[in-house]
């Protein structure tokens, strides 16, 4: 397994960015990323996805447009730029690594401790 450490998280008003980092200890370019979220009271859903080339990417409907996944291998990091914040986007934020690009929980192997997200009014 890989180990992840998610930052950047915090506090923006409704329209700001915010941009998340997720660290992996090791063998990072072999990896499919992904993010998730979970907000209070509701299960955990798929946010967005990259492939370990870094060449394909995968959103939720909710999100496409907003926010954008990319990586740098170099760095063993894997970004999530999130753009036009909305209050409905307030959550914890998980990075997860699997074997293959997919959207579903169970394709990843490997989570980070979360980061949170607050968006306010």
């Amino acid at each position: 397994q890989v180990q992840l450490v998610e930052s950047g998280g915090g506090l923006v008003q409704a329209g700001g960015s915010l941009r998340l980092s997720c660290a992996a200890s090791r063998l990072f370019s072999t990896y499919a990323m992904g993010w998730f979220r979970q907000a209070p009271g509701k299960e955990r859903e798929f946010v967005a996805a990259i492939s370990w080339s870094g060449g394909s990417t995968y959103y939720a409907d909710s999100v496409k447009g907003r926010f954008t996944i990319f990586r740098d291998n170099a760095k063993n990091t894997v970004y999530l730029q999130m753009n036009s914040l909305k209050p409905e986007d307030t959550a914890v934020y998980y990075c997860a690594a699997g074997w293959a690009l997919r959207t579903n929980e169970g394709a990843f192997g490997s989570w980070g401790q979360g980061t949170q997200v607050t968006v306010s009014s």
